[in-house]
């Protein structure tokens, strides 16, 4: 029998033994097992995208664009630099991490060399290396691989159709592709972010689409990923971020989180428990409606920030290679042992591709390496120079995005303590006494530890079962883990919630360490192990009818009152325990099978009470389109018409120029948000002046929305519209390049001389397409 083969895989090679009249080989039968997880994954996977509108071609495009630009030059790397095979989905899986970084390299290095159109060439370089050196032609096919547990498949296949299918209710089933009619609406920053991957598709070094020429010092990593699938792929712009990137990250987080898990623990089920604690387990928020009460919801956010949801996939590769570099000499792990040499090498690359890819990545990363640096040096007196020189890396690599690519932006950044509690709590009038307000502050903290933390319970018993005498890799998981939520009460705002978020993967993977140490000291049955898994459905089924029946909206009144529901179900479930608790021991006498078992049945529990919240989260969306309580803005058909025609009928150098500015369909003069978006997303063009609320060098600027910087350009810029003359709109094409003339008449119909002075090539009746001649 195969070594390392599950029970169900023996059960199956027996039988087949047994069987004389069947002919199919044992192996064969095993390898069929072991693969259908990943097929039934991916049917499910494909078949959410189909039913949501998703071409079929652009699917097969896709599929073949990741393994081609994205698995296999990355995993050919990986396999260089790690130094013994472990299994092959987790070699797949860091490679689609490498191959993430490596692809942005290619991206700058074709773009720079005006190269665009033989990007997709930049695989057949890795390729021709590895098959033309002799010493590399080993990594094509490696062998010592231990067989991955069935089990294990199965609970990540799950996590990944749960997403999916999470995904397709909040966001595929309410945002069609394309705009079906003039009364579209979508979440404000999509467009936004389909206008920065229109940018890094045709422009390097990238500026703000919406301002042509302005400088763009953000984290755009994300957008060239989506760029580099359209170019490579040659799937539209539109089908990439509105079906294909969110659901693609997202899998391979769920696969990334799961090895990472497996390698940094040495347990193969703590690495399946944090990702299921990551993309299934939500927050803990009893309420009926959408809430972004405390601030720093992590949920709601996996699709509508795509660079939030990319930055994840390669913060907790890095994570993992970290945490393996960590580990004790004397560490009996089964897992081997990347080696340090190539661990160095692919932190530096994984830290290059995080610096940029979110702004709050490296940040966390650094805090956990100092938190575990000062450890180790009071614990041993020794230097740490393995935590010295990841800190040296990831420094480095915070240096160069710092400088080169945010250009020293603070973002609007600064010390506001408690800034995202205090209006839960405020008191303006001082109508509280001493000791109610006391109360109302201990409520909210509490309700935001509860809200926000509960699924890194599992830190508690871990901390205290090693006696408060953590691993290096342990102190570096807790560092990360509080960085974020310290982070956040310090600055307060709500670009701080950023942090909180990148903090996530490494109180998750501690926290399901946590729970495997308390599984582990339960030593369950594999009959007490099934009790205990229909047990937890049977809870995690019994909170959500408990909140579709029993939970009330979100009260209105004090500034409080959106904590309350959290703190109430916490009380109902806390008493619950406290009942099951009284009642546990007697039991165990009645029945021997419950005893010792009483910590990690407890812990189950706590970690589940999030589980209502991505499915209620999904029932929100259902009731209020467009991303629930998230800012939606009109996108009429009529105007993404307009703007794909300007696509298909100009270079990727021309500069076009609207009268459109505002979120909204009002004039300039009634403006108080200026994101607007939509011709920069859906013409791929750089616009002389659209919406500006987002440009950086505003961020934190209090009249942002509505005052832009250049109020002589903007004045020109509408003037060239509504009362044109040959010398504006010579100036227009001569000074700044401009080619179209982008006009909504809905607002306010362009001048009438305009026909005179310029050709119009476009007019579906609300939109006028003018060229400049």
């Amino acid at each position: 029998m195969t070594v390392g083969a599950s029970a169900a895989e023996t059960v199956i090679l027996e039988r087949v033994t047994e069987s004389d009249a069947d002919p199919v080989e044992p192996q064969q039968v095993a390898a069929l097992w072991r693969w259908l997880p990943a097929a039934v994954g991916l049917v499910a996977f494909v078949v959410i995208l189909l039913v949501t509108g998703t071409p079929v071609l652009d699917v097969l495009r896709y599929a073949g664009y990741v393994a081609y630009a994205v698995v296999l030059p990355g995993t050919l790397v990986y396999r260089l630099l790690r130094r013994t095979p472990h299994t092959l989905v987790e070699d797949l899986a860091f490679g689609a991490a490498v191959g993430l970084a490596m692809e942005l390299v290619a991206w700058a290095v074709y773009s720079y060399l005006d190269l665009r159109s033989l990007i997709w060439t930049w695989p057949l370089l890795v390729v021709a290396v590895f098959a033309a050196v002799p010493r590399l032609r080993r990594h094509w096919s490696p062998s010592g691989y231990r067989i991955v547990p069935l089990g294990w498949s199965w609970a990540v296949t799950g996590v990944v159709v749960f997403f999916t299918g999470y995904i397709w209710a909040t966001f595929f089933a309410q945002n069609p592709i394309m705009p079906t009619g003039e009364d579209t609406l979508q979440f404000i920053d999509l467009p936004y972010q389909l206008s920065l991957a229109g940018e890094a598709k045709n422009h390097f070094p990238m500026h703000l689409p919406q301002v042509a020429g302005e400088a763009l010092p953000y984290h755009w990593f994300a957008f060239v990923h989506a760029a580099m699938i359209s170019m490579i792929g040659h799937v539209d712009l539109s089908v990439v971020t509105m079906r294909l990137l969110v659901p693609g990250i997202g899998a391979l987080i769920a696969l990334v989180t799961a090895v990472a898990g497996w390698r940094i623990t040495g347990r193969a089920y703590a690495g399946a428990a944090a990702a299921a604690l990551f993309l299934v387990v939500g927050e803990f928020q009893f309420t009926e409606v959408f809430s972004t009460t405390l601030g720093v919801q992590v949920a709601w956010i996996v699709w509508p920030s795509l660079s939030m949801t990319y930055s994840w996939a390669l913060l907790v590769a890095l994570v993992a290679v970290i945490g393996d570099a960590l580990r004790r000499k004397d560490d009996d792990s089964p897992v081997p042992r990347l080696g340090l040499p190539g661990a160095f090498a692919l932190a530096a690359i994984l830290a290059f591709a995080s610096s940029a890819a979110k702004a709050s990545s490296l940040p966390v990363t650094l805090a956990g390496l100092a938190l575990a640096g000062v450890m180790v040096l009071v614990t041993t007196r020794r230097i740490p120079w393995t935590l010295v020189g990841m800190g040296v890396v990831v420094a480095l690599a915070q240096l160069f995005c710092t400088a080169v690519i945010f250009q020293f932006q603070s973002y609007g950044l600064g010390v506001h303590p408690f800034g995202g509690l205090i209006p839960l709590w405020n008191d303006p009038e001082g109508e509280r006494s001493f000791l109610a307000q006391g109360a109302v502050i201990a409520g909210v903290s509490i309700a935001w530890i509860l809200s926000m933390q509960i699924r890194l319970a599992g830190i508690i018993p871990l901390a205290w079962l090693k006696r408060g005498r953590l691993e290096p890799v342990q102190w570096f998981l807790l560092g990360g883990a509080l960085a974020g939520p310290a982070l956040f009460m310090l600055l307060g705002t709500f670009n701080a919630s950023w942090f909180y978020r990148a903090s996530l993967p490494f109180g998750l993977i501690l926290s399901a360490w946590g729970f495997a140490m308390v599984w582990d000291r339960a030593k369950l049955s594999r009959r007490a192990v099934l009790v205990l898994g229909a047990g937890a459905l049977v809870f995690a089924e019994a909170l959500l009818i408990a909140v579709l029946l029993f939970a009330p909206r979100q009260p209105r009144g004090e500034s409080y009152s959106g904590v309350l529901p959290i703190l109430w179900w916490a009380g109902v479930l806390s008493a619950l325990a406290l009942v099951i608790g009284f009642a546990w021991r007697p039991a165990a006498r009645r029945w021997p099978g419950l005893a010792g078992r009483g910590g990690v049945v407890l812990l189950a529990a706590i970690l589940l009470t999030g589980t209502p919240g991505l499915i209620m989260e999904a029932r929100r969306s259902q009731l209020a389109p467009n991303g629930g309580g998230n800012t939606t803005v009109p996108m009429p058909e009529s105007r993404v018409e307009a703007a794909r025609w300007v696509r298909a009928n100009s270079d990727p150098n021309d500069i076009i120029a609207t009268n459109v500015h505002c979120s909204h369909d009002v004039p300039l003069a009634k403006c108080r948000d200026a994101r607007s978006f939509w011709l920069s997303a859906y013409s791929e063009r750089s616009v002389l002046v659209e919406g500006w609320t987002f440009a950086p060098r505003l961020a934190g600027v209090p009249d942002a929305r509505w005052k832009f910087w250049d109020s002589k350009k903007l004045a020109f810029n509408d003037d060239a519209i509504y009362k044109p003359s040959a010398k504006a709109l010579n100036r227009m094409r001569d000074r700044y390049h401009v080619r179209y003339l982008v006009v909504d008449r809905r607002l306010r119909a362009e001048g009438t001389k305009l026909s005179q002075l310029a050709t119009l090539r476009f007019d579906n009746g609300r939109m006028a397409v003018y060229e400049l001649r």
